[in-house]
């Protein structure tokens, strides 16, 4: 454990039992959180790598059209 984080744990133990509580929801919350961008991440590479692969496929094909012609 981190020495900041040691430090925050003393600071919330001398709060009230529900503060505690609300904190420790909050901090659960965002390690949730966190998982789930992380494994939303690990499963995307796979299909970005795809998805860029086809876009080089097109624009060498010449199938692509420069933004600026759209806007």
């Amino acid at each position: 454990m981190t020495e900041l984080l040691k430090k925050a744990f003393e600071a919330v133990s001398k709060l009230p039992p529900e503060s505690q509580d609300a904190i420790a929801a909050r901090m659960l919350m965002e390690l949730e959180d966190e998982s789930r961008w992380d494994e939303a991440f690990a499963t995307s590479q796979d299909k970005l790598a795809q998805m860029a692969d086809e876009a080089m496929e097109e624009f060498k094909a010449g199938e692509t059209v420069p933004l600026e012609d759209i806007l």
